[in-house]
């Protein structure tokens, strides 16, 4: 794996233990040589994973768009800094660098990345591992949700495996390793469904 994207946020939280564990994202991508892939900004989580690669030897492509560089304090020290002009071109790009998606504490843009990440996963448009990286128990109430979602039929139990969760970013990483994308039939599961729509 040459390179992660990391969805993260332009606020830092409430609690110490979230920037705490950007750092340590950002030093276990440099001690493996993995790219770091993310949104361009100098502040939040975004910036210390940013700065915690670069100061252990790693490199940093940041994509951001034009809107954002002032709004978001772009990282002009990065290995590398590409500038924009839609959010959809920012997310293209960043998919398009990367091998892997990590999704650290973050806010409602944070959340939008990972899941139209999933959902690319799901309808095979990428075959790249998906992760959360569960830092105090941040997403525990998402992951309730998730299961809640395929308890009540709008997820097949087997999409599932596409969402890799951890606490500590080696074990994400590790996960990332042994990979295998998931494949399911998607038009058989939809036409076996009671709908009488369908029907």
């Amino acid at each position: 794996m040459k390179s992660i994207c990391v969805f993260c946020g332009s606020s830092p939280g409430k609690a110490p233990l979230y920037v705490e564990t950007a750092v340590k994202l950002g030093k276990a991508l440099a001690r493996r040589d993995i790219r770091l892939v993310y949104g361009g900004a100098s502040v939040g989580t975004m910036g210390a994973t940013a700065v915690s690669v670069l100061k252990n030897g790693g490199s940093v492509t940041g994509v951001i768009t034009k809107q954002l560089v002032t709004m978001e304090v772009a990282n002009t020290d990065l290995t590398d800094l590409r500038i924009v002009d839609t959010m959809h071109d920012r997310k293209a790009m960043m998919a398009e660098l990367s091998d892997g998606f990590i999704a650290l504490p973050g806010g409602f843009g944070t959340i939008e990345e990972l899941f139209e990440a999933i959902t690319w996963a799901q309808l095979g448009i990428q075959k790249k591992p998906c992760g959360i990286l569960n830092v105090g128990g941040y997403y525990d109430k998402l992951l309730d949700f998730i299961d809640h979602m395929i308890d009540h039929g709008f997820v097949k139990s087997d999409y599932r495996e596409l969402i890799k969760v951890d606490d500590t970013p080696e074990g994400l990483i590790e996960q990332f390793n042994d990979y295998t994308p998931v494949t399911v039939d998607k038009a058989k599961w939809v036409l076996s469904g009671t709908s009488p729509v369908l029907k």
